[in-house]
């Protein structure tokens, strides 16, 4: 694989501190990561959190500007967020913001702006973005009372947009939860097809070592 796209079951799953914890392993490992943001919203003084965070995690590669080119203010879905301004997600950029990473680097790491079927411009959502970069997806799902609907409807999704899997991260997003913390790892195991590459605990690391640059269903 050259790099992983990064989604989530939904918002505020975790999905640029797992993406955040991958870069920082693998930059460990002496391998060339980049990052990429292809929008962003939410934005203060023109800057996303969520690109400065992979930014650092990578080392510091290419610019930031780099990281996430098209960046917008109101914490809306990007192509709304950009018409409150005037302007439009530039689609085609989605995708030729790629292109530096791809030949600066050995491995790219490429994070979404929600879950699978949120869009990011007026004609794509994230799933046409991860299909047309050809990236294998690892999803992010927070641990939490609901979690196995949450993650079942995004493979379901994954699959019927010929999407492959490469793997799953149960995070926690809070120092509290409910009791399904316990059993959510069991039970999304034992239904899903997809692997379960390890979990993380509040403000922790991977409980696991993971080779992220091979697919769990290959290892």
């Amino acid at each position: 694989m050259s790099g992983l796209f990064i989604t989530g079951t939904g918002t505020e799953v975790g999905k640029t501190y797992v993406a955040a914890l991958i870069a920082k392993q693998l930059v460990a490992e002496g391998i060339r990561v980049g990052v990429y943001k292809p929008a962003a919203s939410g934005c203060h003084n023109d800057v996303s959190d969520d690109a400065v965070a992979l930014w650092e995690a990578a080392g510091k590669p290419l610019t930031l500007d780099a990281v996430c080119p098209q960046r917008f203010t109101a914490p809306l879905a990007p192509h709304v967020a950009a018409r409150g301004e005037g302007r439009r997600v530039d689609a085609a950029l989605l995708r030729s913001g790629y292109d530096a990473w791809r030949a600066a680097s050995d491995f790219v790491l490429v994070e979404g702006a929600g879950g699978l079927m949120s869009p990011l411009s007026d004609d794509d959502y994230n799933a046409d973005l991860a299909r047309d970069l050809g990236l294998p997806l690892v999803v992010v799902a927070a641990n939490r009372l609901g979690v196995i609907n949450d993650v079942m409807q995004t493979l379901i999704t994954a699959e019927a947009k010929g999407l492959r899997v490469a793997g799953m991260v149960l995070n926690e997003t809070s120092a509290t939860g409910d009791a399904s913390r316990a059993t959510n790892a069991a039970e999304l195991t034992q239904r899903m097809t997809a692997p379960l590459s390890g979990c993380v605990k509040w403000g922790g690391g991977f409980d696991r070592p993971i080779d992220w640059r091979t697919p769990m269903n290959d290892q």
